[in-house]
């Protein structure tokens, strides 16, 4: 009965809708294996050893401009880095949490044939993190983390960072510490074409819609109806553990809308040529890389890195925009492109 609903419900959708569906319940399986710490990893992210406690290490208790809570950028080596350069022989790797199924950011191509390997704007970024670290573009173990799980990821010793569209928020910087930003979003509707939903508005009401579990899209709906921007009917009980698995839930019928970043919306709407975004963006955000909080020579590593990855014209930040995203988000990379960084002052 449910298979021959599924077949029903895409009908009309398209073979990439399809592709979505089967994706899914692909990356479903594959989630249950990095859930667990693995013994043949080399144990925690950062190996076992202590690091001294640094600025980062306390949230502001008024929380503002999260995006600018961050440490000033570093070459230097501290416990953190040194730790993961003395993981042995082929151990000797940077563990990344990734997504494997957000098109064009963190995905594997169906259409590459054989064993696909992870590609897209998030991963780009990963190798330019490993090759300055380690040396090695490919020095690299990617973990495929769900939308909820990418904070305990981090505080367990997991990952030693998180590489995955992440909003920089204020109740996130209490738990994990951020780089700079190195993309700007926003969250945005998407719907089917032929739907009368027109934005985030009246036209929400009595419409279901989802999100993805520990997501800023649901949080910014929660704190949205607690102050009526949202309208009081619509419903967004519907969460899921990834967030392309809205995407099946729409096509299934099953609820009536998304909210997501921009970013993604807009990849999921290249992928299916049945739904479009509605309106404008209605929050702005920022995506940065997230480690864990005492993690302070790591978090100044990355920010060098990031303002290397931003200068360079030839492989850096424009040229991956160029490669991955122009496509879904326009020829206009300047909206995308996060502001000059601002850091924490030194003591």
């Amino acid at each position: 009965m449910r298979a021959r609903r599924l077949r029903a419900s895409l009908r009309g959708w398209g073979g990439v809708g399809v592709m979505a569906v089967f994706c899914v319940l692909a990356l479903a399986f594959a989630l249950l294996l990095p859930a667990a710490r693995s013994h043949g990893d080399g144990g925690g992210a950062h190996g076992g050893r202590g690091v001294t406690p640094g600025s980062q290490a306390r949230a502001p208790e008024k929380c503002s401009a999260p995006e600018k809570q961050t440490l000033p950028p570093s070459r230097a080596d501290g416990p953190t880095i040194k730790a993961i350069k003395e993981r042995p022989g082929e151990k000797r790797k940077l563990i990344v949490g990734v997504d494997q199924n957000s098109y064009r950011w963190g995905y594997r191509d169906p259409n590459s044939g054989g064993d696909a390997e992870l590609e897209g704007f998030d991963i780009d970024l990963v190798r330019r993190i490993a090759e300055d670290i380690l040396g090695a573009r490919d020095a690299v173990q990617f973990k495929a983390i769900p939308t909820d799980q990418r904070i305990p990821a981090i505080q367990d010793g997991r990952v030693d960072m998180v590489v995955r569209t992440m909003t920089i928020n204020c109740d996130r910087i209490r738990d994990v510490a951020f780089s700079a930003p190195y993309f700007r979003s926003g969250q945005q509707l998407l719907a089917p074409k032929s739907s009368t939903i027109t934005g985030y508005d009246a036209s929400l009401a009595g419409k279901r819609i989802c999100t993805a579990a520990g997501s800023t899209a649901y949080s910014t709906l929660e704190a949205d109806r607690g102050t009526g921007r949202l309208v009081s009917s619509a419903d967004f009980s519907t969460t899921v553990p990834s967030q392309l698995d809205c995407l099946v839930r729409l096509q299934l019928g099953e609820v009536d809308a998304v909210v997501t970043d921009t970013a993604l919306a807009a990849s999921q709407a290249a992928q299916d040529p049945a739904v479009e975004l509605k309106g404008e963006a209605f929050t702005t955000e920022y995506y940065g890389v997230a480690m864990k909080k005492d993690a302070d020579d790591l978090v100044r590593r990355v920010n060098r890195i990031l303002v290397d990855f931003r200068a360079d014209r030839a492989g850096g930040w424009q040229a991956s925009y160029d490669r991955w995203l122009s496509a879904t988000l326009g020829d206009d990379a300047a909206k995308s492109r996060p502001p000059a960084p601002a850091y924490l002052r030194e003591n």
